[in-house]
């Protein structure tokens, strides 16, 4: 985030309307983002799992946003304690902010940046959950996802976009989130499937998306959403900073979903609609990070990398043999690191800071500080994350049985089914009754 980046301005700001309606706009849009992935998810699932994974995105939008009011603001930018965690009593239940009280330095309203940050703790569980489709218990992951995010997304935040936190402090630069939601969230992803295990089939039975028209709905509202996500990262527009992270955002996704195509071709002789859509999402994420330090030519750089490193990773499940269903360790993980160490090489010093990378004279002390950022998060997550699989596992059970799995856990956990051809007409009965009528009248013409 920006507020890790930026030196304060000298004279106390005062508030900004444009900035503010700017922020709500952004928030807006990030929001948007949570049915887009639950969209692009849910197309990419088997028609028997295709609710249960809209539900497990849906679901964050309720949990996180009451325990990020109760009191995971606090602990995410509060008063920062240790260089690990905040806490601000003020900001629990959001009860101690004036309704004018400015974001510290910052242009916009407290509630502003609150409702802004909301949006992206909403958002990285939900990405967990591709990795589990098809088999976790939907009670299960409603507690683990509140879990998570108390014990490792909001001390992660803090540690990346908290005045305080340790990773701020060093200067690792991560303008909107490929640390501290892609890599946590990628690895949190791994942690729990190592735990809970592959699904019914896996490797033998064909387990292709149900709607690709969906998964490119989803993935089209994603790229709609993260320019809020990103450029709104600024939180404002008084620079020109947001704008080029804005052009970056676009210039990126592009690249990272031609170079994706371009390696399907190569490697399987086609050019997939799925390749096409998971290629965009790599540059989304592997820019999110990066965007704020390259120039437009280092953001095509980041995005073809990205769309490389990625489709490549996609694949290594099946010679690993881990069950991550829907590539949230192939996309997100990788994608997150990609963009985060990319920052070393390309960050030209002359866009949100005067950090330059290796490849513009800045050696290799950016590098550094980006690497023990990207395996910092990433091993915390990683294993926070397992463990709280594990002891959810013993209790209460993260799996639904093998036979709920193999008839559907649309069924068994949410008694619906995606879709009901009952009222369509051309169902058995009719064939059937078709059948019928023409097979009595090619009787009549033979007794006649």
């Amino acid at each position: 985030m920006a507020s890790a980046i930026t030196t304060l301005a000298a004279d106390a700001p005062t508030l900004s309307a444009a900035n503010t309606g700017f922020m709500l706009i952004c928030s807006a849009l990030v929001m948007l983002m949570t049915p887009g992935l639950a969209f692009f998810y849910g197309g990419m699932v088997r028609v028997k799992s295709s609710l249960n994974m809209l539900m497990m995105s849906f679901i964050s939008l309720g949990i996180v946003t009451i325990l990020w009011v109760l009191y995971g603001f606090s602990l995410a930018f509060g008063t920062d304690s240790g260089s690990l965690i905040g806490w601000n009593s003020d900001y629990l239940g959001l009860s101690g902010i004036g309704i004018t009280e400015l974001w510290d330095g910052y242009t916009i309203p407290v509630y502003v940046f609150a409702v802004f940050q909301l949006m992206f703790a909403v958002i990285t569980p939900a990405l967990i959950s591709g990795a589990l489709a098809d088999r976790v218990k939907f009670s299960a992951w409603a507690l683990f996802t509140a879990l998570w995010v108390t014990v490792v997304y909001f001390p992660v935040a803090h540690w990346v976009w908290g005045a305080g936190g340790w990773l701020f402090e060093m200067g690792v630069i991560d303008f909107a989130g490929g640390t501290a939601v892609h890599i946590n969230a990628g690895a949190a992803a791994l942690g729990v499937i190592l735990v809970i295990g592959k699904r019914v089939g896996f490797k033998r039975d064909p387990m292709r998306p149900h709607s690709l028209p969906l998964v490119m709905l989803g993935a089209g509202l994603l790229w709609f959403g993260w320019f809020g996500f990103n450029a709104g990262s600024w939180l404002g527009n008084d620079d020109g900073v947001g704008a080029v992270m804005f052009v970056n955002t676009q210039v990126a996704t592009a690249a990272a979903m031609l170079a994706w195509l371009a390696y399907e071709k190569l490697r399987h002789g086609s050019f997939t609609t799925l390749g096409a859509a998971s290629g965009a999402v790599a540059g989304l994420v592997a820019i999110t990070p990066a965007g704020g330090a390259v120039s437009p030519l280092g953001a095509i750089a980041v995005g073809a990398i990205a769309g490389v490193l990625c489709a490549m990773a996609v694949g290594l499940k099946y010679k690993f043999g881990y069950d991550d269903s829907l590539d949230v360790v192939g996309v997100h993980l990788v994608g997150g690191i990609a963009g985060s160490l990319l920052v070393g090489l390309f960050a030209t010093g002359g866009v949100q800071s005067d950090v330059a990378g290796l490849f513009y004279g800045g050696g290799l002390e950016q590098l550094g500080k980006q690497a023990v950022g990207v395996f910092a998060v990433l091993a915390y997550s990683l294993v926070a994350s397992a463990l709280l699989a594990f002891l959810l596992d013993k209790t209460i059970g993260m799996r639904v049985s093998e036979d709920d799995e193999v008839s559907g856990i649309d069924q068994v956990e949410h008694a619906e089914t995606a879709y009901d051809f009952s009222g369509a007409g051309g169902g058995a009965s009719s064939r059937s009754t078709s059948a019928t009528a023409t097979a009595a009248a090619a009787s009549k013409k033979v007794d006649a």
